[in-house]
């Protein structure tokens, strides 16, 4: 697939997921929580990231107002070329990123680096049943967590999308960060681990 090709994709799966009508949304919102909140590692205690949903992206209000006590939401800020992220609560003052993303208003100095995460919750824009993804092009979550190609270690990584953002198949590149899981508003995949 050539750097055009994953660009048509990219497009159509976005307009696919812009597509869906609010009521579906807010019940996929409803449904993804509850996949979330089930999976086998999501009792993890800690820093836990999700983002801000934009363009169509499943939403994760719902996740976020069910987290335990031993776990602090955070939303991810651009820093340099990768992601800190920053504790957040509803009412919390918010700024507009380069790309209009909405992110914590706070002294860069005070966010977490990616290692200092338990859980990170990723929008997708594509996927598909093997457990690949496709993100928005930028490389933001590759470049920030690219440390986990080189060990196993924490935080979980999860991507979250509609049920129709799958794909058939998606190619890897080498610097393609794989995932623990996919979670929908339907079913949640968990990518057999690579051996390379």
């Amino acid at each position: 697939m050539t750097a055009d090709d994953r660009q048509d994709l990219r497009r159509q799966l976005r307009q696919r997921r812009r597509d869906i009508p609010a009521a579906e949304r807010i019940a996929a919102a409803e449904a993804l929580a509850a996949r979330l909140l089930a999976l086998p590692f999501a009792d993890v205690a800690g820093p836990v990231a999700g983002y801000w949903a934009m363009d169509g992206e499943i939403a994760l209000h719902r996740w976020q107002m069910q987290l335990p006590a031993r776990q602090t939401y955070c939303l991810p800020v651009l820093h340099g070329k990768l992601l800190r992220f920053a504790p957040w609560r509803p009412g919390q003052p918010l700024r507009a990123n380069r790309y209009g993303i909405p992110e914590p208003d706070i002294d860069p100095e005070r966010t977490l680096h990616a290692q200092d995460m338990a859980l990170v919750v990723a929008p997708l824009v594509g996927f598909d049943p093997q457990g690949r993804r496709l993100g928005m092009g930028g490389g933001w979550y590759d470049r920030s967590f690219a440390f986990r190609q080189r060990q196993s270690a924490p935080p979980w990584l999860v991507g979250a999308g509609f049920a129709a953002q799958q794909v058939p198949a998606l190619p890897v590149e080498d610097w393609d960060v794989a995932v623990d899981a996919i979670c929908t508003e339907h079913a949640t995949l968990y990518p057999e681990p690579s051996h390379a």
